[in-house]
């Protein structure tokens, strides 16, 4: 396995903007940090089982089964919409003041499973990383590992932003 290439792949992937750190900021600019704690791991160790879930079967059975691959876009697309929505529609709270709540540990790890760029990464990640070969299974778990490592900075890095 190529690490190097690897982590400058989990850095410039999980720094970038996506559907994760959008709403990891939005949490911690309307709940602050420690309030926003949970849902930042759930990220952290949802996307990571992801990872391995992904590479160690459901993309094959996407391949065996293409219409589970449609309905997961569809639902993709209708969830993000409705939290394009919430967040649009969330007042900002004042400082001491909390509206609501943000996501728990499981919805941050569930979000995971209809979030595109969470998609094309874990596909992405163990298409272009692995090998087919005795050591396949480790293969992924090393990603899973190397995307738990670095890119936990980088979610907390956007949790930060909407803290400040």
């Amino acid at each position: 396995m190529e690490y190097l290439a690897i982590i400058v792949f989990v850095i410039s992937t999980c720094v970038t903007p996506g559907p994760n750190n959008a709403l990891i900021m939005a949490s911690g600019l309307n709940y602050g940090m420690r309030q926003s704690m949970r849902h930042y791991f759930g990220i952290c160790l949802g996307f990571p089982a992801m990872i391995v879930a992904v590479g160690l079967g459901i993309a094959e059975l996407f391949e065996r089964l293409p219409v589970l691959h449609v309905i997961l876009k569809v639902a993709g697309a209708i969830y993000l919409s409705y939290l394009a929505w919430r967040i649009a529609s969330t007042p900002i709270s004042e400082f001491n003041e909390a509206k609501g709540k943000p996501f728990s540990f499981l919805q941050a790890a569930a979000f995971q499973w209809v979030n595109p760029k969470a998609w094309v990464l874990a596909v992405g990640a163990t298409v272009t990383y692995t090998v087919i070969s005795d050591s396949y299974v480790f293969q992924v778990l090393t990603i899973a590992l190397l995307f738990m490592i670095f890119g936990a900075p980088c979610t907390m890095l956007w949790l930060w932003f909407g803290a400040s």
